[in-house]
């Protein structure tokens, strides 16, 4: 009797290695999560105007005692450090999902020149639909007054770009450096186009179309917060509940779908909502770099390849990167604010170099 609970015991008892994987995984999920309410709190403390830490809990709690720091953190502080939260583990999540679906570890956002795709759409629709003021000031550079118009046109030059790369993934069996050199050159055309538009703009149109393909989380306010809030937490919970997919995709398509995944379908329905995710990002803010390409990498190495653990965890690390990155742009040439995604160029130019000649990249 003694011998039959035993082995029932032993039966319910999961595999010791098991629960160390699963613990180290969450161990380093909940220091993401440190790490990002830290940046966050940073962020909102930080800048040219230094608030003391306890000022900034005060005034997002409700108890603000200062009216200088409280209009600081509720119209510039605040929303910059959500958009950067946000921005960041959008595009995070968008990048892990591209490498995954397209089966190449070089895959993101900005790589495959859906970025670029989507700041030329933006571009045509606040030049020629009327969905955007622009000005010459670098305060709000462009003040976009349709967002359903510029996220539409956004997105739909994004679809081109992913179409034509998932077209390349799916009938030709190409290896990851190939597929970023067409990535490349969508990126150079859908530049070329933006500059084609820049050519017929006039002064005060061509500092601001300059200006705004720098992207900056400075520009940023409350709808823009909303609309992208929307987009990401909807794009979040769609990979979250495929997380199984992308693992078995991961495998091999033939293995997927041999484990009941249609693999053509994911595959389509995931690009589509990264791309949704980064048009709307991009029509905001402008073109951030390398964060979607880095931050699942940097995740991978310590947690592996394991979905159920890489999107969130590639969220809380693209927003954590982001935000220290707007920190150092702040702080760098301070009371001047240096665009983010010059810095995250110059941190990301030189780790993209090392992923295309490391041994790791497969």
């Amino acid at each position: 009797m003694m011998h039959r609970g035993n082995r029932q015991k032993c039966r319910n008892t999961p595999f010791p290695e098991y629960v160390k994987y699963i613990h180290r995984k969450r161990l380093f999920l909940v220091s993401l999560i440190v790490i990002c309410l830290i940046s966050f709190f940073a962020s909102i403390s930080l800048g040219a105007v230094t608030i003391p830490f306890n000022s900034v809990l005060r005034s997002l709690f409700g108890f603000g005692d200062m009216p200088q720091f409280q209009n600081i953190i509720t119209n510039i502080r605040l929303p910059n450090a959500l958009a950067a939260l946000i921005a960041g583990g959008g595009l995070a999540i968008s990048g892990a999902v591209m490498q995954s679906v397209l089966r190449n570890p070089l895959g993101s956002p900005f790589t495959l020149g859906i970025s670029q795709a989507g700041a030329f759409g933006a571009a045509v629709a606040i030049m020629f639909m009327g969905a955007g003021v622009m000005q010459s000031t670098q305060v709000g550079a462009v003040t976009v007054l349709n967002p359903l118009i510029t996220i539409g046109f956004a997105f739909l030059m994004c679809m081109v770009s992913a179409i034509i790369i998932i077209l390349i993934a799916r009938f030709h069996s190409t290896g990851p450096e190939v597929m970023v050199l067409c990535g490349v050159a969508l990126g150079s055309v859908f530049s070329a186009g933006t500059m084609f538009l820049q050519y017929f703009a006039d002064d005060v149109q061509l500092a601001a179309i300059v200006f705004w393909s720098f992207g900056d989380v400075g520009r940023a306010g409350w709808p823009e917060v909303i609309i992208m809030a929307v987009a990401v937490v909807s794009g979040t919970l769609f990979f979250i509940l495929n997380r199984w997919n992308y693992n078995a995709i991961e495998t091999g398509d033939e293995t997927a779908r041999g484990l009941g995944v249609r693999v053509d379908l994911v595959r389509i329905l995931g690009m589509i909502v990264a791309s949704l995710i980064t048009a709307t990002i991009v029509s905001f803010l402008g073109i951030i770099a390398f964060v979607g390409l880095i931050s699942p990498h940097m995740v991978r190495r310590f947690i592996g390849d394991d979905y159920r653990f890489v999107i969130p965890a590639s969220f809380l690390c693209g927003s954590a990167l982001l935000m220290v990155s707007d920190i150092a742009a702040r702080l760098m040439l301070k009371p001047h604010v240096l665009p983010v995604a010059v810095l995250t160029s110059f941190i990301g130019g030189p780790l993209f170099i090392y992923l295309l000649l490391s041994k790791r990249v497969k």
